[in-house]
């Protein structure tokens, strides 16, 4: 399943204070501070700078159910999208960081992602509606998952390739936005990666937020503040 643009969410009171946490520890000196804590009773076990100017930091916490991690998009801003995901890469809660949204999942699914179904099979195709703390309508969200059979290594992190399609349908049957793409999915922490992507509008705009580094904790760069790649800058190596 995709991870941009970042969509869904299921909001538990239990996971404000955590999201609060965080905002408040990064916003309060994004541009002086070279790294951030995750909240309390949370640790943090991977780092993943991309390009565009993207870093990703996942961290797990105390309380939550075994296999859930939490996932911060960053931008040279700071986060703009915090999201819960469990084992199955089910999208549990989801924060717009810097407009206040909240996106939640309607359960049970029709079509809940599953990412046994995808190492088992090759594929996985998904079928749910979300609603917002906004009053916007509620969107269907539909696609599917495939497994290219490639094994990619990148910084010496083995790496399945995918491809995928979605669309987004509004309550009155209009498709608001039909998006595809190629990423990665980490069988080892049972996660996607961002990747290429593009709209069907516009199939020759296409993002290249492809993985460059996977760093863990103890290695320099590990929950950098900041994005290092394509960042209008000549690019370097967090770990240098």
């Amino acid at each position: 399943m995709t991870i941009a643009p970042f969509r869904i969410g299921r909001i538990h009171a239990t996971a404000r204070p955590v999201v609060a946490a965080l905002l408040a520890t990064v916003f309060a000196g994004p541009a002086l501070a070279q790294t951030f804590d995750p909240p309390e009773g949370c640790e943090g076990v991977l780092t993943v700078q991309s390009r565009s100017c993207l870093v990703t930091h996942v961290w797990t916490c105390e309380g939550d159910a075994e296999g859930e991690q939490w996932i911060a998009l960053f931008n040279r801003i700071g986060p703009f999208n915090i999201r819960k995901v469990d084992d199955q890469f089910q999208w549990l809660e989801t924060y717009y960081a810097q407009d206040g949204k909240v996106e939640t999942m309607v359960v049970p699914a029709a079509d809940p992602p599953s990412l046994t179904e995808l190492f088992e099979t090759q594929t996985d195709t998904y079928d749910f509606v979300i609603r917002n703390n906004v009053g916007e309508p509620e969107e269907r969200v539909r696609g599917f998952d495939l497994l290219t059979g490639e094994t990619v290594v990148i910084d010496d992190e083995p790496l399945l390739a995918t491809e995928f399609g979605y669309e987004v349908v509004l309550p009155d049957g209009e498709v608001s936005y039909r998006g595809a793409g190629a990423q990665f999915v980490s069988e080892t922490h049972r996660l996607f990666f961002l990747g290429t992507s593009w709209s069907a509008e516009d199939p020759d705009d296409v993002m290249d937020a492809s993985p460059v580094d996977f760093l863990y904790p103890g290695e320099a760069g590990f929950f950098a503040a900041s994005p290092i790649y394509d960042c209008g800058t000549v690019p370097t190596r967090a770990s240098e």
